[in-house]
């Protein structure tokens, strides 16, 4: 299957909810590699490579979330790291 790469900021109730654990927990058991990590201005901005399907997995399991509130989502496709492996929370 095809890899593709985006780079996304979420906003909304995305900070202090377990956004970023919940992002590396879900992000790791589907395959999937990048990183994220909480912004100055409230945003949490996010890379992440894998399959289409196994992305938009994580965005949905991410909305599903008990107190995450994604209000908005400003999207970019990337190109694809080859040597990238996991996917980790940064500062």
């Amino acid at each position: 299957m095809k890899q593709i790469r985006r780079h996304i900021y979420f906003s909304g109730r995305v900070q202090g909810v377990g956004f970023r654990f919940t992002a590396c927990y879900l992000a790791s058991h589907l395959g999937l590699t990048g990183w994220v990590k909480n912004l100055c201005d409230g945003r949490v901005e996010m890379e992440v490579q894998g399959t289409e399907d196994y992305i938009d997995l994580l965005i949905l399991r991410l909305k599903e979330g008990r107190y995450i509130q994604i209000e908005n989502m400003e999207t970019e496709e990337l190109t694809v790291q080859t040597k990238e492996s996991g996917f980790r929370e940064t500062w």
